[in-house]
Formats: structure tokens, sequence, C-alpha cells
């Protein structure tokens, strides 16, 4: 059944044919299909709107990287090969300009057409959802990444890039019509079950992550960085809308799945209770690497030292402040730096996440037998999405991978609940059972209650001590995914923790002190997972330069943002 889900939700065979052009409407006839009479049926824009399936990348689309593991520019990982900041590298183009407006123009030319077909006005409604859902995305990609931006919801002629010739819009007006887009798609695309398809759950869980960003930026966002004045009022209207979509699926009959790591490494996650959204791969169909780069011979970017002393002892404690033995001095057995008694006292996501022993330069290890000999930069191994039961061959070669993905699932949607309800300043003992401690108990932990009990000392930020625990929960949870971690940093306004001068933490690994036989870089006791190399931090990096090659063809997107 995987292969029809796969082809049914996520996959079309179509879809690399018809995202290679502006849109499915640019050459007419198209087959037997003009615009005159393509918009009729609603089967039709359906194929229309499985294109817009392609934009969630998850482990990747066939060949290349996906979202998961592989953006290494945060505080979690230190790089086999450096992670610098990577808006140098996009001052004349980039990607997620001309994409993003190339499917705003395709959803706005849907919406344009979706009163023409014969179909009842609720299955209009839902297909409208699904275009403002779309545009909501695609405009949320663009404002977090940019700022101000051109806005439009009329289909325009535009250029293969997506250039559209117009002003840039306050980026609070355009994530006010983005609110407007997902409010609609949350309250009327169809309510079914489906994991593989547009749902209203699938919609709220959208709509709580963009909401939960952009109510905690407009919070904590700063004129003294170039950004606008902090918003209160817009603050609350966003957080509020967070609160209330993930009220919505969590009055749905979700629940968590016993196991945390199968969320990440099953070869199907259609039973899986704790998905709403996930992306099929399927073995000779779509394909990713995302295994083969975790667990081949290639040096990995493993675990930052920052990240591993960010997850809590089984006391519920960090470590400097447990009752539980927190050292992270790992005793050689049988030749390798063994974990299982440091892990044993820790978040159970840790040994979930990384390997048992440390791997690195001069002591690699096998993971599985048969397995190439493995390292991490940082000793850490990132265990996470593997899974031992796939043949070998399907495993360690490139686009041979075909676990399925998680989009949006339960777990994010309780992280979102409970910082919303944090940031409000409304949240009760009830509401933190009712989401973050589900996964606390699921991970081994003791509740977390509204009257935290300690304050960690690596709390710099004068954030109350319950908010910096549910962002550490986050952390721990998301560990690894879809560059959650970089973007937090961003609606925090904590991008400095990437500063590694102020925390050298972040570019630094295991403790080594164990292998007298040690001979690679490492700082103290420390392995050096950056190779000597350091990150600075400049408030420009709260948002990416405007490509030149888009303000060469409109000077109206001038002047670029902030130091750029």
């Amino acid at each position: 059944m995987k292969k029809i889900n796969y082809i049914l939700g996520l996959g079309l065979l179509t879809l690399g044919s018809l995202t290679a052009c502006d849109s499915i409407l640019d050459k007419e006839p198209l087959d037997q299909f003009t615009d005159s009479n393509f918009w009729k049926s609603e089967g039709n824009v359906q194929a229309y709107a499985n294109v817009f399936y392609a934009s969630f990348t998850g482990y990747g689309n066939g060949s290349g990287t996906g979202l998961y593991y592989f953006k290494t520019l945060s505080d979690d990982q230190a790089g086999n090969s450096f992670a610098d900041w990577d808006h140098k590298n996009y001052l004349t183009s980039n990607s997620t300009w001309s994409n993003s407006y190339i499917e705003i123009r395709r959803a706005n030319a849907m919406l344009e057409k979706i009163p023409n077909i014969d179909a009842t006005d609720a299955v209009k409604a839902h297909w409208e959802g699904v275009g403002r859902l779309m545009r909501a995305y695609n405009y949320f990609q663009l404002v977090r990444m940019f700022g101000d931006v051109p806005y439009t919801d009329k289909k325009l002629d535009i250029t293969d890039e997506g250039v559209l010739y117009g002003p840039r819009t306050d980026r609070d007006e355009v994530m006010d019509k983005v609110l407007e887009d997902l409010n609609f798609a949350a309250s009327n695309i169809n309510d079914v079950t489906s994991k593989i398809t547009w749902s209203r759950s699938m919609a709220n869980a959208m709509k709580a992550d963009i909401c939960l960003w952009e109510g905690t930026f407009r919070k904590y966002r700063s004129s003294a960085d170039g950004q606008p004045a902090a918003d209160a009022a817009g603050a609350q209207k966003f957080l509020q809308a967070c609160k209330d979509a993930c009220s919505f699926i969590m009055g749905k009959s979700y629940e968590l799945n016993d196991s945390y790591q199968a969320n990440y490494n099953s070869l199907s996650l259609a039973s899986n209770p704790e998905m709403i959204f996930y992306k099929a791969y399927e073995k000779d169909i779509l394909k990713h690497s995302l295994i083969d780069y975790t667990c081949t011979s290639t040096q990995i970017s493993g675990l930052s030292k920052d990240a591993f002393e960010s997850y809590l002892l089984t006391d519920g404690k960090p470590m400097g402040l447990s009752s539980l033995d927190d050292t992270d001095v790992a005793p050689m057995v049988d030749g390798k730096l063994d974990l299982t008694n440091i892990l044993a006292v820790r978040d159970k996501r840790l040994s979930e996440t990384i390997d048992h022993v440390l791997l690195y330069e001069g002591n690699p290890n096998q993971r599985f037998d048969g397995d190439m000999n493995q390292e991490s930069s940082t000793g850490y191994g990132v265990s996470k999405y593997d899974n031992g039961t796939l043949p070998l061959a399907d495993r360690n070669q490139g686009n041979s991978n075909y676990t399925d993905c998680p989009l949006y699932w339960l777990a994010v949607v309780y992280l979102n609940y409970a910082e919303a309800c944090a940031e409000l300043g409304s949240i009760t003992d009830t509401d933190l059972n009712n989401s973050i401690n589900k996964l606390r108990a699921r991970a081994g932990l003791p509740a977390l209650t509204t009257n935290v009990g300690f304050t960690d000392p690596k709390n710099d930020r004068g954030v109350s001590d319950l908010i910096w625990e549910i962002r550490r929960e986050r952390r721990s949870e998301l560990m690894f995914d879809n560059w959650f971690r970089y973007w937090d940093l961003v609606r925090w306004h904590m991008l400095d923790k990437l500063n590694s001068t102020n925390y050298p933490d972040i570019l630094l690994g295991a403790n080594i002190s164990n292998d007298a036989t040690y001979e690679g870089d490492k700082s103290g006791n420390y392995i050096d997972g950056s190779k000597g190399k350091t990150r600075d931090f400049d408030k420009k990096y709260y948002l990416y330069p405007i490509p030149s090659g888009q303000s060469d063809l409109n000077e109206q997107l001038l002047p670029n943002n902030p130091g750029w």
C-alpha cells in the first residue's frame, strides 16, 4: 500500500516535468488542455495543486540534500566542513527568492481560476484553502529570510526566475496577509484523516509553526539590530493564532508514538499515530541520501559539545545542577570510548540521536555488521535517522534510502502550544501536562511545572526559567531537524549564539581525555570539530541580502537590507 500512498499523496510522476516551468499553463495547448478549458473539473485542479507537494523537501527530492541534518549553521553541529554564515554565498542569486515567487504565481493563478470549476461551494473553498495555504507558506519563506518583499495576490507575468517588478512591502503587512490566508485554509480545507494529502490538521499545523515564529519574532526583535521595533500587540495576535491552531489538532485523535526514533527512521509512517503529514519514499520511485551521509565512511558533522550539554539528566536538572553523575568523560572499553553509562542518566532522546560509543579520526566505528567505518567531526555520531533493517546496498549508497520523513507531527504541535502559552503569559500546569510533559515522559524525564525550581546558569537572555526550559525542550526534541534551530535563534533574537568567540563550545565536540593515542584537532580535552576555525557575528545576519541579480532588474528592491 505504501507505493499507492506515495503516488496519491506525494509523488505524482509528473512532478518533475510540471515544476520545470513557471506554470502548468505556460504553454497552450498542453496535451489537450488550454487555459480556457483546463479549469473546469475538480480533478484538474487537484492535479495542478499536486505540484505544490514538491515544496516539502523532507529528506530530499530524489537527489541532493534535504532539510534534516544537512543545515549545519547552528550551535547543534560542528562540521567536518566548517559552516560559516552562508549569507555570503547569496549576494547575487538566491533560489528561495526565485522559487518562492514561482510558487506564489502558481497559487495566484489557481486562486483566480477556482471560481470557474464545476463543483460545490465547499469543494471550491477546499481548493481555495490549498492555494492560499501555499501562498502563505511561500511568502513566509521570503519574509523570514529577506524581511520586506514585494507582495501581490494577483497572477503576474514574471520571468522564469520569479522577478516581481514592484516595490518591497513592509514585512509586517505581508505577514498580516499571510495570517489571513492561513486562517482561511485552516477553516476550509477538508477535515480528513489522510496523512499524505491536504487536510485541515495539516493546515493548522503549518499555521501553528508560522504564527509561533512570527509572534516571537515580533516580541523579541530590536530596532538596534536594524529590525523594526518590537510589536507587543502583533506578537499577541500571532501567538494566540498559534495556540488556537494547536488546540484544534490536540482535540483530534493524534497521539505520541511509543518510539521517538521511529518518527525518523521508519520504512513507513502510515500507521504512526503521531504523524499529521509526512513525505513517503519508495524504493525505485523516490529515494534520498540522508542515511548514506550519516552512516558511511565520510566524516559527518557531529553533535556539538554545546548541544550535548543542553540535554537534561534524568532528575530533570542540567549539567552542573544535577545530583546525578554528570561527567562527560567516557571510559575506554574494548578500544572504544563508551558512552553507555553517560547516556543512561540523560534524556532518552540523546541515546536515540547519537551512537553509544565515540567515533572519530583514528578510532572509527561500525554501527552495524558490514558497515563502513564511520567518523564524526566531534566524536558524537548521528544515528537518529539510521535503519539497520535496510539492505546494506540501500543504506550506504547515495540516493538509495527510502525511509519516510515527518513534515508535521504532534510533538512539534505540543512544543508550539507550550511556548505560545508561555509567551502569552497564561500558561498553567495543565497546559504543560497536555503538551510537553508528554514528550518529557517519553524521554524519561520528570514533569515540568510553571515553578521550574532552578535557574540554569546558561540562561543569559533575561527570559523566565520556564520559557528557557521550554526552549531547551524544543532543542532536544528537534535535534538536527529541518533547520529548526537556526530559525529559532533568529526569532528569539539569539543569533549571536553562533559567535564562537563568545560561545566556543558550539565548535567543540566530545571529551577525549581517556584516549591517550588521539592525535587529531582538540581544544583542551575536547575534540575541535571546527579544526581551528572560528565564526564571528554581525547583526546584519538577521536578514539575507536581496540578491543583486534581482535588484539589477528591479531598482525598487533597493536599498538592500541593513549591512548588505
